[in-house]
Parts: C-alpha cells; structure tokens; sequence
C-alpha cells in the first residue's frame, strides 16, 4: 500500500531511556527529523535534553500522562505529528502458574493497553493532516510463543492482533501501520527482565525456583543461547526509518537471524513438532 509522504517530518518516540528507543531517537535526527523522546525517570529525560532532544515524561499506564504528552508535542509543533514509534515496553519472566493478576495486568497495561491509548490519540491528529505512519515494536515471541516469557508473548501476539485490525481500519485515511519484530538485540532487556523476575515471582514458592535462579544468572551474564545472534539496536532503528520514510512500508519488519526462524517456525512448523523443539530448549535452558 503506498501512503503519502509525511508532510511533517516529527515523530514522538516513547521508551527512549536507552536501547531501541534511545538509538531510534539519535538515528531518526540525524536523517532530519524533529524527535520527541520520552521516558518514565527523570534522570532518563536529564539526559536526553543535556543531548539536545525537547524529550517529555511519559508513563504509559498513566492516561493522565499521555494526555499530558501528547498535549505538549502538539503545542511544540503546531498541532502537527508526521508519526508515533511506540517502543516502551518490557518482559515479565516466569510460569503462567507463577504469575499474579496484578503481575500480568501490569504486563498488559504497559506493552498493550497504554501503548493503544497513546496511538489512538495521534490518530485524529494523522486523520486532519492527511497522512500519518504508525511503528509498534514487537518481537519475535509475538509471532512464536516462548516458555517461561509467556505474558511477554500474549503482550506481543495481542499487539500483532490489534496491528492487523487497525492497519485495515485506517487505510480509508492513508495512515499506515508497520510492526517492528526484533530478536535479540544488545540492550538492556534481558538485565530488566531478571529484575522482574527477582522483584515480583516468589520463587521460593515456585516449582521452578532452582531453574529461575539459573535463568536470570544467564540473562545478566550473557549465558543465553540467542546471545550469539545479537546486534545493536541501530539494526532495529535501520528498520524503523524505513518504515516511516518509504512510500510503501512493510506490514512486519524483522530483526535478525532467530526473528526470520521463529516467523518460518510459527507458519510451516506443524505444532506437536514445535511443542517437542521447544521441550527441549526448556531442558537445555534450565536442566
């Protein structure tokens, strides 16, 4: 589908305290673009303003915040957005059984819920315009679920869900809507999502407590097997700019070698099969 070119090159970018979000911020106003970044701490926007960018606060599961946000980009720019990347997010490990409501509401709110409520406040503003691009980033556990980050996943597979439906839905308005899906990417991800795990399972309680110990050792130490297969977050950036600036953007965007597998995985892959592949990587894993 070719959309119109944005007449105004400015993109609010959220979840820009460092990894993706960051290096998307950086490389997005090196080609030109006005970047509104956004993060949660202070210290985190400190620092983006010290590097140059007009960077806002924002807490996703807060719709006081994004009201907020949203107002002060608009009185920034003329009541103008040319698109949004929506990357703030973060990975709760553990069990399904391990997991609390308020555990997995809180994994719903910030990857899908919030993430929904800011989109759907740029979308008037793209529809006035005439022209808008939409980036939700996901991941390749979106498309193939993953033991032991199943929330994550669910977080991921509803995200893929409410791309589709409203990539259709806003075509009438030449607004498109492009999924990012990464692998592993050196960032800051695996060491905050053993933090979760520590902070919020009671894995003395757990079935699973000995294994989980192991698992976050590997996430913080670099023990991980995909560990192999990372690259940089500019990879990830790569892929964003070109689905705000070409003319016909890509549905999906994947990233890396274990994203383009677990994509071949999720569609050919009979499931028994899957189910056998993935109990042995569970055993391998964790013992």
């Amino acid at each position: 589908m070719s959309v119109p070119a944005i007449g105004n090159q400015s993109v609010l970018v959220t979840g820009c305290s460092s990894g993706i979000g960051l290096a998307t911020a950086e490389v997005l106003r090196s080609k030109g673009w006005n970047v509104f970044p956004t993060a949660r701490k202070l210290d985190d926007l400190d620092s983006l303003k010290q590097s140059g960018f007009d960077a806002i606060k924002l807490d996703v599961t807060s719709s006081e915040s994004i009201a907020t946000a949203m107002e002060w980009v608009l009185a920034k720019n003329d009541g103008k957005l040319g698109a949004v990347v929506n990357n703030a997010g973060f990975g709760m490990p553990g069990a399904i059984q391990d997991l609390t409501r308020d555990a997995m509401r809180y994994q719903f709110e910030v990857n899908l819920f919030g993430l929904q409520e800011l989109t759907n406040r740029c979308i008037p503003v793209f529809q006035a315009q005439g022209y808008g691009r939409i980036v939700n980033i996901s991941s390749v556990v979106g498309r193939l679920a993953l033991p032991f980050m199943g929330i994550y996943s669910a977080s991921k597979f509803a995200l893929e869900a409410i791309s589709d439906a409203q990539r259709v839905e806003l075509s009438p308005d030449s607004i498109s809507v492009s999924l990012v899906e990464p692998g592993p990417i050196r960032t800051k991800f695996s060491t905050n999502c053993a933090g979760q795990g520590e902070e919020k399972l009671d894995t003395g309680a757990s079935k699973f407590g000995a294994a989980y110990k192991q698992y976050f050792d590997k996430r913080r130490n670099g023990g991980m097997a995909e560990d192999r297969f990372r690259l940089p977050p500019e990879a990830v950036a790569e892929k964003i700019v070109h689905a705000l600036e070409s003319p016909r953007p890509k549905i999906r965007y994947k990233v890396t070698v274990p994203a383009y597998m677990g994509d071949f995985a999720a569609r050919f892959i009979p499931a028994r099969l899957m189910d056998r592949m993935m109990i042995n990587h569970v055993k391998k894993r964790f013992g």
